[in-house]
């Protein structure tokens, strides 16, 4: 693409980078303010459960479809407007807060709304995200691309982790969906400077037509993935990892009370710890890629180890060794993630790009919503009983590794390289979808 930038630290890339930086300090801060507020009302784990698992189902079921439009419309367009909806929407709930502070079920109500709205707008937003990177920056440091925006997204949770657990004590829930609103607000407007150079497939005209090519579309990214065995296989091993991972995130609060017994503030300094580690993972990334030839051994052992340290974190008495605990645990599943999306990213035509990573974020999270619930309701048939659930969750994370990781395909996918496709097992898939299309 002639209109490709030539440098990482290029206007349009950092406007995007510094947009989400600011958008998810405040997300942060509301997702603290949410857990906490949601565990104080009700004190229950399941209703807890229920809540995130709102949050970002319908992200994963429309994840596809947001994909097809990223490589359809404007992705600029998209990410603009996402913004400046979640921005109101956060807005409207903070004023409901204000307003109907004694109404347990009504305020309920509004967070159930803005859960199920802001997994809408990420269905959108995400693929639009992820298929810019590559065209905002040198086919090069694309790896180093999604290092500084993952790291912009853990850096700013850190902030708003770490500051929220504090500011919730202090300040309360409202004023803190308040920032958040506001921080998407700032975010959409500084985007509306970006220029994204993309590749967008002819459009029909009429709406019967669209709708009929945004189908075909979708059919043709899923026969893309279809025909890749390896990716295929792999986004098994990432499903299974996530529907495991989930109980830690649903159970943390009560971890953090009847383990550590802190409160707010240690919460939002474990997730903060879990969010440095990461940003360590990332940067530890971009400067040290794994040759082709042993990524798939390096990665598959980080994912292991990331995933062995939560289970060790439930037995854990001691609020600092939890979060050094937790701060290893980020820096491994960092490393991990950051390659395996560049390897999505790269191996990917740009034309299909928007519908590949649609797919993937749909494929790869199918079951973190149920983890989700099943933690909630674990929780409250176990009597929070943190060590064993996350003794249970830590060691069949480390069984999907070994018996679905190591499996030639998906060993053989981690070690695509772009400089070489025609050596990667995903060039059949290529030639297939392209003797379909």
């Amino acid at each position: 693409m002639k209109d490709r930038p030539r440098k990482l630290f290029n206007p349009h890339f950092l406007l995007l980078w510094q947009g989400q930086f600011v958008s998810q300090i405040g997300t942060q801060a509301f997702v603290i303010a949410m857990m906490y507020w949601t565990m104080e009302a009700t004190g229950s784990a399941t209703l807890m459960g229920v809540l995130m698992m709102l949050s970002m189902l319908p992200g994963i079921l429309l994840a596809p479809l947001g994909g097809a439009v990223a490589d359809r419309f404007s992705r600029k367009f998209i990410i603009i407007v996402s913004d400046l909806i979640a921005g109101v929407g956060v807005v409207a709930v903070a004023l409901l807060f204000y307003h109907a502070s004694e109404h347990t079920n009504l305020l309920l109500t509004g967070l159930v709304l803005i859960a199920v709205t802001n997994g809408v707008i990420q269905a959108f937003f995400r693929p639009a995200i992820l298929a810019a990177i590559p065209d905002l920056v040198p086919t090069e440091k694309v790896t180093a691309a999604n290092s500084m925006n993952q790291f912009s997204f853990q850096f700013s949770s850190v902030l708003g982790q770490s500051t929220g657990g504090v500011l919730y004590a202090f300040l309360g829930a409202p004023l803190l969906f308040l920032i958040d609103g506001l921080t998407f607000l700032f975010s959409g407007i500084s985007e509306s400077f970006i220029r994204i150079p993309q590749h967008r497939v002819e459009r029909a005209e009429g709406l019967s037509s669209t709708l009929s090519s945004l189908h075909r579309e979708l059919i043709e990214g899923l026969r893309y993935v279809w025909h890749w065995k390896g990716m295929r296989d792999f986004m098994l091993l990432v499903s299974l990892v996530h529907f495991f991972a989930m109980p830690f995130i649903v159970l943390m609060p009560f971890f953090v009370e009847t383990r550590l017994g802190g409160g707010s503030d240690w919460y939002g300094y474990l997730m903060a710890g879990f969010s440095g580690g990461s940003i360590i993972g990332y940067a530890s990334a971009a400067a040290f890629t794994p040759s082709p030839r042993y990524r798939s051994l390096v990665l598959l052992g980080f994912l292991a180890a990331g995933g062995s340290l939560f289970g060790v974190l439930g037995f854990i008495e001691v609020r600092i060794l939890a979060l050094l605990t937790i701060i290893l645990a980020g820096a491994f599943l960092g490393v991990f993630s950051i390659n395996v999306m560049t390897v999505f990213q790269v191996a990917t035509r740009g034309e299909l790009r928007g519908r590949v990573m649609g797919l993937v974020m749909t494929l790869t999270n199918a079951a973190s919503p149920l983890g989700m619930v099943v933690g909630g309701i674990l929780g409250d048939l176990s009597g929070k009983n943190i060590p064993l659930i996350y003794g249970i969750c830590s060691a069949m994370i480390v069984a999907v590794v070994f018996l679905v990781g190591f499996r030639p395909s998906v060993r053989e996918y981690l070690t695509f390289d772009p400089r070489r496709p025609d050596l990667a097992s995903g060039a059949s898939g290529q030639s297939n979808l392209e003797t379909h299309s």
